[in-house]
């Protein structure tokens, strides 16, 4: 680390959801001024009005309030906002010009691709160089690159050389006057003492024109760190018109917020030890920007999704049932509203969350106690009905099951017994009582529903499987 006091910034654009790559950059910074004392940095870079919207700026502060990242948290300033800091940029393109470092040019952007089409050297050629413009309506301010090389030392990727002949002198200042992302970028890194730029690999390009800025401005360029891009199953850069990519998604669906960022952090980089499934706190004691890899990584929903299984399977059964409240009693829930039973719930939770992976998973899991007639899968029901002895079988669990002290035990006896009697063992057993019961061919354990639901219900939805099945009235 730098011998500045560490500050580092997030500088996302309020232009739509928060991306998850956005989430894992914010924490990688997190991690690093949790560990070094530093400070967290959130400038919120709002110049573009065209693209950007006040909710989306919430929701950006929201989400990283979710997995962490609070502004009550002495690590944390902000948020800033870039443009309010317009005059400061303004003032440092003026600088710069005063300089001799930047200059107009009057140059169309139509003038400009004539003329790259004429010479077949692609770009901006430097023609308004020597012409010494003063400021004037249409006008453009245009940095000049130095000649030479400019090196990015990345605490990610390691020294990287450009050379500055490919770099074309770029925009300050536009037409209308107005500054650029990148000039702006650097005025507020430089205003904020911002000692590490820590950010994905896709903003690579543009470090040596920032890094020129900020040695043209007098000032020692922070220190880079470059991180892998996360890509899909196909290996291409996530997107938010393809993937599914936004965290506000994954927290709705019921995604935890140590699972996330967890699983976030794992992301071009890995803990010590055997499993990637640890506390933050090992995170902060060991994460290293030295350790983060260069290749892509990976963003696999599957084992975001078994992560988030682990993390649900440790919670205590009271703070599973706390969690999953908003999804039993959504608007949008199968059941009428006045058939939810908050006891009959928490007496199925500790059955429901050893087999879930997002806490909206719950209400399929548990939907058929709070149905009057659950919906039946027909193709389970034919294949469950269709095996040997299925018919006969359930007639059988009828009889039985309506004197049958109601206990689960003896339930469960008296099941297996009458399956026995058939040849099956308890799963095949099981198959043509739980379709008729649930209506699907997986779920929690069958007999703790059959005790919630009792007798009389049981018997009528085993009837109605019997009768539906073809077999003779019960």
């Amino acid at each position: 680390m730098s011998d500045r006091p560490l500050r580092l910034r997030f500088a996302p654009s309020p232009t739509g959801f928060f991306h998850v790559g956005g989430a894992r950059t914010a924490l990688y910074n997190w991690a690093l001024a949790q560990r070094e004392g530093g400070t967290f940095v959130l400038r919120i870079e709002d110049t573009d009005e065209a693209r950007n919207r006040p909710e989306w700026t919430h929701g950006i502060i929201d989400a990283l309030a979710w997995i962490g990242i609070a502004a009550d948290d002495p690590h944390f300033e902000g948020p800033y906002f870039q443009s309010h800091f317009a005059d400061a940029h303004v003032a440092a393109a003026n600088q710069l010009f005063e300089a001799g470092l930047a200059y107009y040019c009057d140059l169309t952007a139509e003038q400009v691709q004539e003329r790259a089409k004429a010479s077949g050297k692609p770009g901006y050629d430097g023609y308004s160089r020597d012409r010494n413009l003063e400021p004037g309506p249409g006008r453009v301010l245009r940095f000049r690159v130095p000649a030479g090389t400019t090196v990015v030392t990345d605490l990610v990727r390691g020294e990287v050389s450009f050379d500055n002949a490919n770099t074309e002198d770029f925009v300050l200042l536009r037409g209308n006057a107005t500054p650029m992302f990148l000039l702006a970028n650097v005025v507020d890194d430089v205003a904020m003492r911002i000692s590490h730029v820590v950010r994905a690999e896709e903003h690579l390009p543009n470090t040596p024109k920032q890094q020129m800025l900020w040695e043209a401005l007098g000032e020692e360029p922070p220190a880079w760190a470059h991180v892998p891009v996360l890509v899909n199953e196909q290996r291409k850069k996530l997107s938010k018109r393809r993937d599914k990519v936004a965290v506000e998604q994954y927290r709705a669906e019921g995604y935890l917020a140590d699972a996330m960022v967890n699983y976030l952090m794992t992301l071009g980089w890995a803990p010590s030890g055997e499993t990637e499934i640890v506390p933050w706190s090992q995170i902060v004691d060991e994460f290293r920007l030295e350790d983060v890899t260069h290749s892509p990584a990976f963003f696999d929903i599957k084992k975001l999704s078994a992560f988030n299984g682990e993390y649900i399977r440790k919670l205590g059964v009271e703070r599973f049932i706390e969690l999953c409240a908003p999804y039993l009693t959504a608007d949008d829930v199968p059941w009428p509203r006045e058939q939810f039973n908050p006891s009959v719930f928490s007496a199925m939770a500790e059955l429901v969350q050893t087999r879930v992976t997002r806490l909206d998973q719950v209400v399929a899991m548990v939907d058929f106690l709070f149905l009057t007639d659950p919906p039946i899968d027909d193709d389970a029901f034919a294949k469950a009905m269709s095996a040997p002895n299925a018919i006969a079988l359930l007639g059988e669990v009828i009889g039985a099951y309506e004197t049958a002290e109601w206990d689960h035990d003896v339930l469960k006896e008296t099941l297996e017994a009458v399956g026995a009697g058939h040849g099956l063992k308890p799963g095949k057993a099981q198959a043509p009582v739980r379709i008729a019961i649930t209506g699907r061919s997986v779920g929690p354990p069958l007999y703790e529903p059959l005790v919630l639901l009792g007798r009389e219900e049981t018997l009528r939805r085993l009837r109605a499987a019997l009768e539906r099945g073809g077999g003779p009235a019960a």
